[in-house]
């Protein structure tokens, strides 16, 4: 009878509060053009809210996402993290994909005095946004020759031949190196050339009539594989070539083994030894299948970023998060978040990889390096045929 009324009375007895969910809000194209190079960013923020739910939440807290679709419009982003703000009472922001709709989400932010973490604005444009609650956690595109740059230093090479393709982004990229390589008393020269360019040899021209050792180009893969048919016609082999495009899948596809001994500029390589990118891709392949990408481990890191931050702050007010970001030193899988007096990205540089026996592999930074680079590279009659992996 005692327990048959203890029982009753378990029942009936009021249940303990929960504490309410704590929102993440970010906008995302989860319809339109862009909602397929964004699926995997979306993926990342929900394995981050699995992960980190599986294991207690965040303060206390059990993390929900609150995912706006912006279909895919730049301009939707500042209405959409204003209604993030003050209609879905969003805690902690993460900002949206691509550069433009991060221009929106920022001024919302800002003007709502609220935290945002961007997880993929990297043009100068947003970089320059000098607000006090947006922090930047990829690379700028400023950044993307320093790779290249410390290369062609640790090698003894001083003349650069810079080249950029004829949009913002890969002029900015090279604008970057060139303004650094001058800095240090190297001598850069940058040429811009067309989108679609399929000849090189006035490009190739001009490197040779200044003996220039290293070529150093900012575009796209079918960028780098016509730099390459070009030389290979020509016989043109500077001592040193990387091609930012050199990283991408589609570069090997394109030109097959003559991709052998091109350098290229990655963002995120899966393959990273790096503690945090070893944990991020094995969750990855476990939930998912398949390997990372450069779009999900930005948004991973963005999570991580913003974890740390309230982890450090202790609280979701958001001054006490905004000196903890600005503050703040943390490992993700790009790199090891630490931003300048603008919430800049300083500490995050996309790594240099090489085409060696046909895979990618990371030769720079020294830490994080898969092989040693191979330089020079090699004359077109001097090549080998490799084993197909």
């Amino acid at each position: 009878m005692r327990v048959w009324l203890f029982a009753l009375w378990l029942a009936s007895a009021p249940a303990w509060p929960q504490a309410s969910p704590l929102v993440v809000g970010a906008a995302l194209p989860e319809s339109g053009m862009l909602a397929d190079l964004a699926r995997d960013m979306r993926r990342a923020l929900v394995l981050w809210q699995e992960i980190r739910n599986a294991a207690g939440g965040l303060l206390g807290r059990q993390i929900e996402l609150r995912l706006l679709d912006d279909g895919s419009e730049a301009t939707a982003a500042m209405r959409l993290y204003a209604q993030l703000i003050e209609v879905e009472r969003a805690d902690l922001l993460i900002g949206p994909f691509g550069s433009a709709a991060t221009v929106g989400a920022a001024a919302a932010a800002e003007r709502a005095r609220r935290v945002l973490v961007s997880a993929t604005g990297i043009t100068g444009r947003v970089q320059r946004l000098r607000g006090q609650y947006v922090f930047h956690v990829p690379a700028p595109l400023a950044a993307y020759g320093a790779g290249a740059l410390a290369v062609a230093r640790a090698t003894g090479h001083t003349k650069l031949q810079v080249l950029a393709r004829n949009d913002p982004g890969s002029r900015k990229a090279a604008e970057g190196l060139v303004a650094q390589a001058n800095a240090l008393g190297m001598a850069a020269v940058l040429q811009t050339v067309a989108s679609g360019t399929g000849d090189y040899a006035a490009q190739i021209a001009a490197a040779r009539a200044r003996n220039a050792e290293a070529w150093i180009a900012f575009g796209l893969a079918e960028d780098a594989a016509e730099m390459v048919k070009s030389f290979k016609r020509i016989g043109y082999a500077p001592w040193m070539f990387l091609a930012q495009g050199a990283a991408e899948p589609a570069f090997l596809r394109l030109v097959g083994q003559d991709a052998e001994f091109a350098l290229g500029i990655s963002p995120y390589e899966p393959g990273i030894a790096a503690p945090a990118n070893l944990e991020f891709a094995a969750a990855w392949r476990k939930r998912w299948q398949g390997e990372p990408g450069a779009a999900a481990a930005a948004g991973y890191s963005a999570a991580l970023v913003l974890e740390a931050a309230v982890r450090a702050a202790g609280t979701l007010d958001q001054e006490r998060l905004r000196e903890a970001l600005a503050s703040l030193e943390a490992d993700t899988p790009i790199g090891r978040y630490r931003v300048g007096e603008g919430g800049e990205q300083v500490g995050i540089k996309p790594t240099v990889v090489q085409i060696l026996q046909g895979r990618r592999e990371v030769v720079w930074p020294p830490s994080l390096a898969t092989a040693q680079w191979q330089l020079p590279y090699p004359r077109w009659d001097e090549r080998q045929v490799h084993a197909t992996q």
